[in-house]
């Protein structure tokens, strides 16, 4: 019987995470052009906004959760990425950075205070809460991208499913692509 790890969770969600930002990117890749950034009815009334905006938040919490002081200098630039290309290949990075501090867990360090630099304060918060927080909001961001590719050329892409074995089949190419295995998933 294996053993309880409390840390389990937070990389499969990590990777989960990757896993859907690569799969909803590549559909946003095959958007008409005009597609990406037409109008939509959403929280950020079109893709490419809502799009930059999971970004700039990625840049924000993963920042804090390593322990860096950027700030709120993530949001400097309100749509740092004019296109779907250039996005997906900062989307990447910052996801990878989020999948090795998750890798990099601990139960102790899960537990830990990280400090996240706003305005005129520092944000004290547990790190398993901003973790939580971080992989809501990216959910919730991305629902609404795949909602909004239902009115564009290109069907939107298989999100809903969290990496569990049987769903192996679907993966491998794409595992390759990111230079994982399902042993590192199922761990």
């Amino acid at each position: 019987m294996p053993t309880f790890d409390p840390v389990r969770p937070f990389r499969k969600l990590a990777y989960n995470n990757a896993l859907a930002n690569r799969r909803l990117l590549q559909a946003c890749a095959t958007l008409k052009p005009g597609e990406f950034e037409a109008p939509r009815t959403s929280f950020f009334p079109s893709i490419k906004e809502t799009l930059n905006h999971i970004i700039t938040v990625d840049w924000f919490y993963v920042d804090g959760l390593e322990g860096g002081t950027l700030g709120l200098k993530a949001f400097e630039a309100d749509e740092p990425f004019d296109d779907v290309s250039s996005l997906a290949e900062a989307q990447a990075k910052v996801d990878q950075r989020l999948v090795a501090l998750c890798e990099a867990l601990t139960p102790q360090r899960l537990t830990s205070t990280i400090s996240l630099h706003r305005r005129a304060r520092i944000q004290e918060e547990r790190m398993e809460d901003v973790l939580g927080h971080l992989f809501q909001h990216q959910t919730h961001h991305r629902g609404q991208v795949h909602a909004m590719l239902s009115g564009t050329s290109v069907a939107p892409p298989q999100l809903d499913e969290f990496i569990v074995a049987d769903d192996a089949r679907y993966r491998g190419t794409e595992l390759t692509a990111l230079g994982w295995n399902e042993e590192t998933l199922m761990r």
